[in-house]
């Protein structure tokens, strides 16, 4: 098959495997790697090692390093004021110890030679980013437990390759030379990770430096950050062999902490790369299985995996967190969530060829690549379909129905804030100003005291629990710039903001692809708002039911009112935009802005005697 149809073919499989994922609920992972395996052994489609053939193996390794600086370039130092403790404890005597116990438990447990199970027991290390990510981003944990388990997935991936790769030159020199110690071996290894590290910092230094003061142009910044990172990969690598992981994550980090505003701007495109990379990695690397690999796979090796689950991961976690001030809970969650993902089968592969290789021969390398799939498979089983449970259970759930999060502390906003509490879903109010926020403050609304696209913002306020944005300030042109700014993690459909959207040839207003959806079907501005506030215009809630539904709620509300929202009976929140009109449906509450209607003797009347068609309303 051409090269061409094969890539074309692993995109289609990848990206429909990630929508299916995200229409799903269900982890990306395990959709890329069942669609990888039904087209390479399965269907026999398409098999990547005799379409790239050579090429395979650099192309992998260039995609892991891309996705390990696109994940170190997520981590802020920031975030480590209630986590850090966790996070070096786990980096380092969590190490140790995953290696000790992941070895014992190839040998005693697996069965492997003494040599296969410590190098692969260094790799097990790795938690792999590019699955922890997705799920904590597809479940809803605290942000404590969420970021100790970003923060390992980063730092420990070079580190599960560095552990591996002392290994593997370890075993070389002996079988070179059978007189060579320990000491001969790690300490030069350590030097190349440290000569990496600082190739890494400088690329970041340098990236830094040039890049604000013009140095690049903008149209080029992208293509010259992907080229510095590989570039940087590969010189490492030339050192010693997957420094280059150390050196690309290095680099990453440096420039998150870096605080680089050049680099705003491409977020977007590094995160997409990410994602076609990953999608891409575990198409390739699934369908390069075969049956003979899965043929492996013995009752020793299930006893394995699940010592890996049960005893492995929680002694590993529990010993390494003694002393610490995470709660218990938080600590026997972090046990059970570690999910293995692209480096792990990446360096699997890799070492499995060269052990089978002479002079080392080892028996049980060619078990490494079946038994990397399992593992992976396994644990992004096991944790995916479990983590939502699991925090429940242990009290470490984030907020569970979608809230809303409002820009701008006005009468008209806390008055809908008000609502939005009283409906059970999350809100809060965001605003730089300390007066502005006052009445907020008077009526026990939820508040943050900040301006809203300042970077320390996401670091401070917890944005998980509020999945649609509205911006309600008095300027217009700043509430879009939230809306565009927010498009993008929250959803271009869930961002709103007053006002309707200029026609496309009226040039005195703002086009729509800059401003959020407006809110109500008329178009109200926050002037619009604001007089209708004045003028005694209040909120009223309608739950409707299978006796009373959509047509009679709108029987019963006046002509000027206008339907804002519904909320469904899940916490699912839908909007009423001049765009999207949602279906209505028993069950659900209806929150309406309309002018004070006087009450007549005939509602007053139909209040005390409910018929078949009515319905609640509350003011």
């Amino acid at each position: 098959m051409e090269q061409t149809l094969v890539i074309a073919l692993v995109g289609i499989l990848g990206i429909g495997a990630q929508w299916l994922a995200w229409r799903t609920g269900w982890p990306a992972i395990v959709l890329m790697l069942a669609a990888g395996f039904l087209a390479g052994p399965v269907l026999g489609v398409f098999d990547p090692e005799h379409a790239f053939g050579e090429l395979l193996e650099p192309m992998v390794a260039v995609g892991v390093a891309l996705i390990l600086f696109e994940g170190g370039l997520s981590l802020d130092f920031r975030e480590l004021r209630h986590t850090g403790s966790a996070v070096m404890r786990l980096a380092t005597v969590g190490v140790v110890l995953g290696w000790l116990f992941g070895s014992l438990a190839g040998i005693y447990i697996a069965g492997l030679a003494p040599e296969v199970a410590i190098l692969f027991g260094g790799i097990l290390v790795v938690t792999g980013p590019t699955v922890v990510i997705p799920l904590l981003r597809q479940s809803s944990v605290k942000s404590r437990p969420a970021s100790i388990l970003k923060w390992e997935a980063i730092v420990n991936d070079p580190t599960g390759a560095l552990c591996a790769v002392i290994a593997f030159e370890y075993f070389r020199k002996v079988a070179e030379q059978p007189n060579a110690t320990l000491f001969e071996v790690v300490p030069p290894l350590i030097i190349a990770a440290i000569i990496a590290g600082i190739i890494g910092y400088v690329a970041a230094l340098a990236i830094a430096w040039s890049f604000p003061r013009g140095a690049v142009p903008e149209y080029l910044k992208v293509p010259v950050l992907l080229t510095a990172v590989i570039g940087v990969f590969v010189i490492s690598n030339l050192i010693e062999h997957e420094a280059g992981l150390v050196a690309v994550t290095v680099m990453g980090v440096a420039l998150a902490n870096m605080h680089v505003s050049s680099l705003r701007s491409i977020h977007p495109f590094k995160e997409n790369i990410a994602i076609l990379l990953v999608s891409g990695i575990f198409i390739l690397l699934s369908a390069s299985l075969s049956f003979e690999d899965i043929r492996l796979i013995n009752w020793p090796i299930v006893a394995f995996l699940l010592a890996l689950l049960f005893v492995v991961r929680p002694a590993t976690i529990l010993i390494s967190l003694l002393g610490t001030n995470i709660p218990w809970n938080e600590r026997l969650f972090l046990s059970w969530i570690a999910p293995r993902g692209i480096v792990l089968v990446a360096i699997s592969g890799l070492f499995a060829l060269r052990l089978a290789e002479p002079p080392l021969a080892f028996k049980d390398a060619n078990l490494l690549i079946g038994l990397s799939f399992a593992v992976v498979v396994v644990t992004i089983v096991a944790h995916g379909f479990t983590v939502n449970l699991v925090a429940r259970l242990l009290n470490v759930k984030g907020a569970t129905r979608p809230g809303i999060l409002i820009v701008g502390s006005t009468p008209w906003t806390i008055a809908l804030a008000e609502q939005v509490r009283d409906m059970k879903a999350p809100v809060i109010i965001v605003d730089a100003s300390w007066q502005r926020l006052a009445l907020a403050r008077q009526k026990g609304i939820p508040f943050y005291h900040g301006e809203i696209l300042n970077e320390a913002t996401e670091h401070n306020l917890e944005l998980a629990p509020y999945q649609n944005l509205v911006a309600a300030t008095e300027n217009e042109a700043y509430n879009a710039l939230v809306c565009n700014e927010f498009a993008f993690e929250i959803g271009r459909d869930k961002v709103f903001q007053l006002g309707e959207a200029a026609q496309s040839d009226d040039r005195h207003s703002l086009p729509e692809s800059l401003r959020g959806r407006a809110l109500f079907e008329s178009g109200f501005g926050v002037e619009d708002v604001s007089e209708r506030q004045r003028q005694g215009w209040v909120f009223r809630k309608t739950k409707l039911s299978d006796e009373f539904d959509f047509e009679d709620a709108r029987e019963r509300l006046p002509d000027a009112a206008n339907m804002l929202l519904l909320i469904r009976r899940d916490g699912t929140i839908r909007f009423f935009t001049h765009a999207a009109r949602p279906e209505p449906r028993a069950g659900d509450t209806i929150l309406s802005f309309l002018p004070p209607q006087p009450r007549t003797a005939e509602d007053n009347a139909a209040r005390r005697k409910p018929g078949k068609k009515q319905g609640t309303q509350t003011a």
